[in-house]
């Protein structure tokens, strides 16, 4: 996908695609610290905190 690139460093403010359940869901990272992330789906739910280890491959909008 245009704008997209795959890497594992998350920072707060990245708007991300992960797949859930199989299928590709856009986040946006709330925070980021250590082995863990908070996640706000965008999708009204609560957001959620994520081991970066039970995450899976993370793909990080580049507006660029």
């Amino acid at each position: 996908m245009k704008g997209m690139s795959t890497t594992t460093r998350l920072r707060a403010g990245n708007v991300i695609e992960i797949e859930v359940e199989g299928v590709a869901v856009s986040a946006l990272v709330l925070l980021a610290a250590g082995d863990a992330v908070i996640l706000d789906m965008c999708d009204g739910s609560t957001p959620v905190v994520v081991r970066l280890s039970d995450l899976g491959p993370v793909r990080v909008f580049d507006p660029s």
